[in-house]
């Protein structure tokens, strides 16, 4: 246990020294336009990847793979790290956050000019209406977007019901929704020690456009929670 904290301190001490001047410089490529800004926080997210197997001994089994075109992906949210390390397996997608993030200093700032979507928890319908517009816009930018629709952090084994935004968002923006379950939460408790191990990320069978609302959101609860049933599938890369 005392060298899972080890690595879990030294993780953390070389994660935020690297965050630090990555989002400050923000305003440099943001000076070059949207693809800047872009490359700059996937380099962010690469460093977040590269401390996670060299200081946490973190790797990633992934099964299924990522379907052509734009899309709404929906994703299971057990730790901070899917909301960089999805940024890389997904291409790059504008992101639902809660609003509370965007007001962190320099950072909301830098999440703002990627594209980051802001979501206000409580549900409010002028709230639901602004993130619904906003997420037109990115896909009107030809980007996909990517949503947690649980609608915040959940412990592994943790099923609840989806969220009234994505609902909105399937119904507005008319894409095909590409469920992603994950277990991150296995290795990185919200609180205590970080473990080393392997995260699956299984990327379902698409959804399509125009179904039911029940239907709809039946088939992705089902889907982002599939590795909540331990179920197995083929991995095709890691």
């Amino acid at each position: 246990m005392i060298g899972a904290w080890a690595r879990t301190l030294a993780f953390r001490l070389l994660f935020y020294a690297a965050s630090v001047p990555i989002v400050l410089t923000v305003p440099v490529s943001a000076l070059f336009g949207t693809h800047a800004v872009l490359a700059h926080a996937h380099v962010w997210a690469r460093v977040h990847r590269v401390l996670m197997r060299r200081v946490l001994g973190i790797t990633v089994r992934i099964e299924g793979a990522v379907p052509p075109g734009q899309h709404l992906f929906a994703a299971k949210h057990q730790a901070m790290w899917e909301t960089l390390e999805l940024q890389l397996v997904l291409g790059g997608p504008a992101m639902v956050l809660k609003r509370e993030l965007m007001r962190i200093p320099a950072w909301g700032w830098a999440a703002r000019r990627y594209g980051a979507i802001a979501v206000d928890r409580e549900a409010s319908g002028a709230a639901l209406r602004k993130m619904v517009r906003e997420a037109a816009a990115a896909r009107a930018a030809g980007r996909s977007v990517v949503v947690y629709p649980e609608g915040t952090r959940v412990a592994p084994g943790e099923r609840p019901p989806l969220r009234a935004g994505f609902a909105g968002l399937y119904k507005a923006l008319a894409l095909p929704v590409v469920p992603i379950a994950l277990d991150s939460g296995r290795l990185l408790p919200k609180r205590g020690a970080k473990r080393a191990g392997v995260i699956t990320i299984r990327i379902g069978e698409p959804v399509p456009p125009g179904l039911p609302r029940r239907e709809a959101e039946a088939r992705v609860h089902a889907a982002i929670n599939a590795l909540e049933a331990g179920e197995q599938g083929p991995a095709l890369a890691g």
